[in-house]
């Protein structure tokens, strides 16, 4: 995950460390924490930049673009 974000064209520059909270082997789940540091106040940053579904799909091109 480390790679991926900090890497991204549209967060890297944002992006501080990702860590794992919790993993399942049972479910094969991995609950993670990203952080980010956002620049202070900027109108529109946490709705259209820091969207949870930006945010979801850099890691779905990632996946994708191994295949």
């Amino acid at each position: 995950l480390t790679e991926v974000y900090s890497s991204s064209p549209a967060l890297g520059r944002y992006f501080r460390s990702a860590q794992v909270v919790s993993f399942s082997n049972e479910s094969s789940t991995v609950i993670y924490q990203l952080v980010f540091s956002v620049p202070p106040s900027i109108e529109g940053f946490m709705e259209n930049t820091m969207n949870p579904d930006l945010i979801r799909n850099i890691l779905r091109q990632n996946i994708y673009d191994e295949d």
